[in-house]
C-alpha cells in the first residue's frame, strides 16, 4: 500500500482524489496549504504527491524542488486550473511526473498514479546504490548534488549525454568525470574543440586522412573519432560545429561508422558520445544555424550545471581547495584568508564562474607574494571595482528620498476610509506592477535577466506578469 499526499485549497478537490486513492487501496493524506504539506513530506514516507499551482500560501511550483528533495523523494503530480505552456516547462523540468489540467476526468487523474507507483515500485526492486569518483567536482550544495546524480546515472549507461552550462562551469570536468566512473574508464577520453575546429581541415581533424588526399598530407594520420574506439568522445562546444559537418556527424552516431578523408575504405569506432556547449542550442535550432536531428542524438541524457551565483555554499570550500592546489603547485607554503577576503567574494556574482575565481585566486596569490594571509586588497582590480560599484548603487537607491505618498490614488480622502487591508493591497499591487514594467523594459524583455535582477522564481514572475497584464516583449 501506498501512501499518497493531496495538496489543495479545494475541499471538494481534495475529497474527490483522496476517495480515488483510497479506493485503489492506497493511503491518502490532505492539506490545504504548502507549508503543511512540506512538513508532512519531511516527517512521512510519501510516495506521490497531487500539487495545486495556485494556493493561499504560495505557488506549488516554487515548492516543487523542495517537496521533490523531502524524505522519501516522492513523485509529484501537478495539477491546476490555470494552465500555463511555461508553468507545464518548469514544472517538467524540476522533476514533476506530470502536469495535469482542472478539471480532469477520473481516468486522467488516476493514470499517473498508477505509473508512477509501478516506476517506484521498479526502481527499489531493481536499484544498487551508485557509488561516484567524484574528485575533480568541489563542493556539496543541493543544485550540485542534484547535478551528480544525474552524472552517477549517466556513468552507468552508454546514453549520450549533452551537458549544458555557463562559461567556466566545469563542463568538461564533468565530462571526464562521467568518463571515470563509466566501463570506459581504462579507455581514451578525446577531446574536440568544435570552436577551434580548421573549417578547411575539420574533416581530416575528426575522420582522419590518407596519405596525399590533399595537399600538405605527407602521411596518412587517425582522426579523433578513430582515436576515441572503445572510449569516449567529448564533442566541446558542440554548438559550433560547422553546418556542412552536422550531417556527416549525424550519420558517424547512427551507425558508429566513418570514411578517412582520401579513403574508400569505411571504418568503425565503438565510442561513447558526451557533448557540451554554453549556448542555447535550442535556439541555434529554430534559428537553423544547428540540426534538429542531430540535437535528438546528443540528447539522449541531458545534464545541467549550475552557475556559480545559484550555489554561493560552494564558494568556502572551493576557495579553500583552490588555495591549497594553486600554493602546491607554485611551491609555496599554503595561504589563509581573511574573514572579509571570503565576504568579498560572496558578494560577487562570477559571471565567469569557476573559472573565474580560480584565476582570480591565482591573481590575489601572486599578488600576495611572502603575506600568508589573502585580504581583499589583494583580488583583482575588477573585482573589486564591480564589488564596490554595486554596493554603492545599493545603498545610493536606499538612501534616495522618497516621495511623499498621493494617498489619493490609494483611496478618497473625502468619502468614508476603507479597510487598511484594502488600502494596504491596492499599495502593494501598484508599487509591484511598476517594477514589473520597469524590469521587463531594463531587461528589454529577456526573462532569464528579469529573474536574476529581481531574485523571483521563473513561476512567480510568470504569475506575476500575467496577473497585471504585462508582456515579456519591451514594455
Amino acid at each position: 500500500m501506498a501512501k499518497v499526499l493531496i495538496v489543495d485549497d479545494d475541499k471538494n478537490v481534495r475529497q474527490s482524489i483522496k476517495s480515488v486513492v483510497e479506493r485503489l487501496g492506497h493511503e491518502a493524506l490532505s492539506y490545504a496549504l504548502l507549508e503543511e504539506a512540506l512538513s508532512c513530506c519531511q516527517c512521512e514516507e510519501i510516495d506521490v504527491v497531487y500539487l495545486d499551482v495556485r494556493m493561499p500560501d504560495g505557488n506549488g511550483l516554487d515548492m516543487l524542488p523542495s517537496i521533490r528533495e523531502s524524505t522519501s523523494k516522492p513523485e509529484v503530480i501537478i495539477m491546476t486550473g490555470y494552465g500555463d505552456p511555461d508553468g507545464a516547462e518548469l514544472a517538467i523540468k524540476n522533476g514533476a511526473w506530470d502536469y495535469l489540467e482542472k478539471p480532469a476526468s477520473l481516468q486522467t487523474m488516476t493514470l499517473p498514479l498508477k505509473r508512477a507507483l509501478e516506476y517506484r515500485e521498479k526502481k527499489t526492486s531493481s536499484s544498487t546504490p551508485i557509488l561516484l569518483n567524484r574528485e575533480r567536482i568541489v563542493g556539496r550544495s543541493d543544485p550540485l548534488k542534484a547535478c551528480l546524480t544525474k552524472v552517477a546515472q549517466a556513468a552507468a549507461s552508454e546514453t549520450d549525454v549533452l551537458i549544458t552550462g555557463e562559461t567556466g562551469t566545469g563542463k568538461e570536468v564533468l565530462a571526464l568525470t562521467i568518463h571515470e566512473n563509466s566501463s570506459r574508464a581504462n579507455e581514451n577520453f578525446v577531446v574536440v574543440d568544435c570552436a577551434a575546429l580548421p573549417e578547411n581541415l575539420v574533416e581530416s581533424v575528426l575522420f582522419g586522412h590518407e596519405k596525399g588526399a590533399f595537399t600538405g598530407a605527407s602521411t596518412s594520420r587517425k582522426g579523433l573519432v578513430h582515436q576515441a574506439d572503445g572510449g569516449t568522445l567529448f564533442l566541446d562546444e558542440v554548438a559550433e560545429l560547422p553546418p556542412h559537418i552536422q550531417k556527416s556527424f549525424l550519420r558517424v552516431l547512427q551507425e558508429r561508422s566513418f570514411r578517412a578523408v582520401g579513403s574508400t575504405k569505411v571504418d568503425q569506432s565503438n565510442f561513447r558520445l558526451l557533448a557540451a556547449t554554453n549556448k542555447n542550442i535550442e535556439k541555434a535550432v529554430h534559428e537553423g544555424s544547428f540540426r534538429e536531428d542531430l540535437l535528438f542524438r546528443l540528447q539522449g541524457f541531458k545534464i545541467e550545471l549550475p552557475p556559480l551565483r545559484e550555489r554561493r555554499e560552494d564558494i568556502k570550500v572551493l576557495v579553500r581547495h583552490y588555495i591549497s592546489e594553486l600554493c602546491e603547485r607554485y611551491k609555496i607554503d599554503n595561504k589563509g584568508f581573511s574573514p572579509d577576503f571570503l565576504d568579498e567574494l560572496l558578494r560577487y556574482d562570477w559571471p565567469g564562474n569557476v573559472r573565474e575565481l580560480v584565476q582570480a585566486l591565482e591573481k590575489s596569490i601572486a599578488t600576495a607574494q611572502g603575506d600568508p594571509m589573502l585580504f581583499p586588497a589583494h583580488l583583482p582590480t575588477r573585482i573589486r571595482v564591480s564589488i564596490k560599484r554595486a554596493a554603492v548603487e545599493n545603498s545610493t537607491e536606499k538612501n534616495q528620498p522618497k516621495g511623499e505618498i498621493n494617498t489619493n490614488e490609494l483611496f478618497d480622502e473625502t468619502g468614508p476610509l476603507p479597510p487598511m487591508k484594502k488600502v494596504r493591497d491596492n499599495a502593494i499591487s501598484r508599487v509591484e506592477q511598476q517594477y514589473l514594467r520597469t524590469l521587463m523594459a531594463t531587461t528589454d524583455g529577456d526573462v532569464k535577466q528579469a529573474i536574476r535582477i529581481s531574485g523571483l522564481s521563473r513561476s512567480r514572475l510568470y504569475t506575476l506578469l500575467k496577473q497585471y497584464n504585462i508582456s515579456t516583449k519591451t514594455c
